[in-house]
């Protein structure tokens, strides 16, 4: 079973209790289809816009055994509310370079 690390919008954990991201990664589907059904080890927030926490998170997720990193989809999409947050990409691209080769990094979760 895959260890997964969630990077969650801090800006909608008002909104949103991850309930989703839990059943999807514990069920092993959607962006865990490939994965199978994978063990939560940490549940973060990007620690506010911009998201530069986000980085250091994942880092920090990886040192204690995550092998996948997920953003989760209210980064993406803007779950629950449809607002996309503007520094996705930007993001994405600094969470990239720190997993690069140490864990998988899935930019959605459902």
């Amino acid at each position: 079973m895959k260890k997964v690390g969630i990077i969650r919008c801090q800006q909608t954990e008002d909104m949103c209790p991850g309930s989703a991201d839990f059943k999807v990664a514990s069920s092993g589907k959607l962006a865990f289809k490939e994965y199978g059904p994978c063990e939560i080890t940490g549940f973060v927030t990007c620690g506010g816009c911009p998201g530069k926490k986000a980085v250091t998170r994942a880092k920090m997720m990886i040192e204690r055994g995550a092998e996948i990193i997920a953003m989760a989809s209210c980064i993406k999409r803007g779950n629950p509310i449809g607002y996309p947050c503007p520094h996705f990409e930007t993001m994405k691209k600094a969470i990239e370079k720190q997993v690069d080769g140490k864990a998988i990094l899935l930019d959605w979760t459902h």
